[in-house]
């Protein structure tokens, strides 16, 4: 695809820690916004490592980054801060704050935006309610399972309705009903917003269902894997009612986001 239509752009990337050996090299590719895309590979083999180099957690050891069309390898932390409010990224291990409640983890995002308090209560709670975790909005996150709270960390994420959404296993702590759901959510991003999606996963059923194409890791070298079919998924894991789309909802709000952004 052409570069310019691209909102994730790697030329000649290699990284690597402490100077050690290369987790990835001569990684090159280009990513259309709108797309959505499963990541794939063995453990270790450096899934988590292109999601940081992507979120700018990490420089590349060479090569160029390009997000939205801006070249990122110089950019001041001014210019880092500023293109990571078009992104999220959901962490294997949560990364809530356990001083927070669940809806002031989820708030954070708004008010570090400056989203104004009466629009995060309405906000908030419609997003909880749609992971499944409206009552357990005052609750502390050390005291929910693993499973809830990747859940949480997935409601703060996807919040402020970013343009890239980054997610490292999201759905490893979940089970099939729940994992449905979330996926079912990722969707209606990608369908109403455009959200360019990154989703690292071990779950080959979940691959097999869902025929998005396939980013692999082996070998420290990303090869891509087209599916025949296209993003609708083969068939629904999802036992139970179809899950509202609380996004046509919100969509007037996070136009207001965006506005703030």
């Amino acid at each position: 695809m052409e570069e310019k239509t691209s909102t994730i752009s790697l030329a000649n990337v290699a990284a690597s820690y402490d100077n050690g050996a290369d987790v990835l090299t001569d990684v090159s590719f280009n990513i259309a916004g709108g797309a959505i895309y499963f990541l794939t590979g063995a453990s270790g083999a450096g899934k988590t490592t292109l999601l940081r180099l992507i979120y700018q957690l990490h420089k590349p050891r060479c090569g160029q980054i390009k997000l939205f069309g801006k070249i990122t390898n110089d950019m001041s932390r001014d210019e880092i801060t500023s293109i990571r409010k078009k992104m999220a990224i959901v962490f294997q291990e949560y990364s809530l704050l356990s001083h927070l409640t669940v809806f002031d983890n989820v708030a954070l995002p708004l008010r570090v935006r400056g989203i104004p308090e009466n629009k995060i209560k309405s906000l908030v709670p419609m997003v909880l309610d749609w992971v499944g975790l409206g009552k357990y909005s005052a609750a502390q996150p050390l005291s929910l399972s693993g499973g809830q709270q990747q859940r949480v960390s997935v409601a703060r994420a996807i919040i402020v309705q970013p343009s890239i959404l980054l997610a490292d296993e999201p759905t490893g702590n979940l089970d099939d009903d729940n994992t449905s759901r979330l996926m079912d959510l990722f969707i209606q991003m990608n369908k109403m917003f455009g959200t360019t999606i990154i989703l690292a996963t071990h779950n080959q059923r979940l691959i097999d269902t869902y025929k998005f194409p396939v980013i692999h890791i082996e070998n420290h070298h990303v090869k891509f894997v087209t599916k025949n079919d296209t993003a609708t998924p083969a068939k629904k894991l999802w036992k139970g009612p179809a899950p509202k789309n609380y996004f046509n909802e919100l969509s007037k709000q996070f136009d207001d986001i965006g506005n703030i952004q």
